[in-house]
């Protein structure tokens, strides 16, 4: 999925506004997707998100012969809390559909377009606080070594396994990731997260011989032409890497790996955290190398960390279980 931009907006390629659908709710949307683009400098999965869901609340509205954002009421933003509750959607779903549409109502009282937000009051349904799926070091180690550098993708995708675990960085990050942005001599790459923020992380010696392999050997075997020639990692097309290309890429060497757990892109993330939290590594180093602007969420891995301290206690130690 692409972007193009237009008069009205930054908007994705094949999404509601391609179809013809310029109603007066929906150019208020497009205002909005821009503000969120140009004011906000949201990601393009966030700007999916955002879309995605006010488009549907926006389908309900008009469903219901509501044909402006003026003619929105409370009332009707709770039926269609109620609506997604009779389809089954999950809580976490229905929480970022709140979270849309508070800040598209929000944005439209500023400007003056609303004279009262019709979502001021409206509650988030509470989320059960998972702790996030981790691998222990020898899950990792039979991830990391299963695919097979004697192949251009296997190359391709060990280095790009090797780079996840050794830098934490988001699996967006990395398929957005270009040459220029590798320094190999000096072990770092550089890559930028959410809001266009830049931070530069240390590379280990194992993602670095990695990484190294595969330009000498797998990259040259995969580009063609000039299409993506700053593109670090590429497809079997020559293109640039997708997410959902790599969900596949993940689950498969999960699946020869034997791991059993629920293995997605964002394990080794996880797992590159709370590995760094038991062997020393301070709170603040972890936080700025996972980019993450408010420290209490990298905080979530020291409860990872103190319950695999309790599980492998209750495992190991001789009087742990005794009645």
């Amino acid at each position: 999925m692409e972007y193009r931009v237009y008069d009205s907006g930054y908007l994705l390629s094949g999404s509601i506004f391609e179809r013809g659908k310029d109603t007066v709710m929906r150019l208020e949307l497009q205002s909005f997707i821009r503000y969120l683009t140009t004011e906000r400098g949201l990601s393009r999965n966030t700007l999916e998100s955002y879309e995605r869901d006010l488009s549907a609340f926006m389908n309900f509205a008009e469903a219901q012969g509501l044909r402006s954002v003026q003619d929105i009421q409370k009332h009707h933003i709770a039926k269609y809390f109620l609506h997604l509750k009779q389809l089954g959607r999950a809580n976490a779903t229905v929480s970022r559909c709140t979270v849309s549409i508070r800040s598209f109502f929000q944005q439209m009282t500023r400007q003056g377009r609303l004279l009262q937000d019709p979502s001021i009051y409206m509650e988030a349904p509470k989320l059960e606080k998972k702790l996030p799926q981790v691998l222990s070091i020898e899950e990792t180690e039979q991830l990391l070594g299963s695919p097979q550098p004697e192949t251009a993708t296997g190359s391709r995708d060990r280095a790009m396994l090797e780079m996840l675990y050794a830098t934490g960085i988001r699996v967006s990050e990395l398929i957005s990731l270009n040459k220029n942005d590798l320094n190999l001599q000096m072990g770092f790459v550089r890559c930028i997260g959410s809001g266009g923020k830049e931070r530069i992380i240390p590379l280990g010696k194992l993602a670095s011989n990695a990484i190294s392999a595969y330009l000498e050997f797998g990259r040259p075997r995969l580009i063609r032409g000039e299409k993506a020639a700053d593109t670090l990692f590429l497809n079997h097309l020559g293109s640039r890497m997708t997410r959902q290309g790599f969900w596949k890429i993940i689950k498969k060497y999960a699946r020869e790996a034997n791991i059993t757990k629920d293995i997605t892109p964002h394990t080794l993330r996880h797992s590159f955290a709370v590995h760094l939290l038991e062997n020393g590594a301070d709170l603040r180093s972890v936080q700025e190398m996972l980019g993450h602007s408010d420290i209490a969420t990298t905080q979530i891995y020291m409860h990872v960390n103190k319950s695999r301290m309790k599980d492998v206690y209750e495992r190991t130690h001789p009087r742990a279980r005794m009645q």
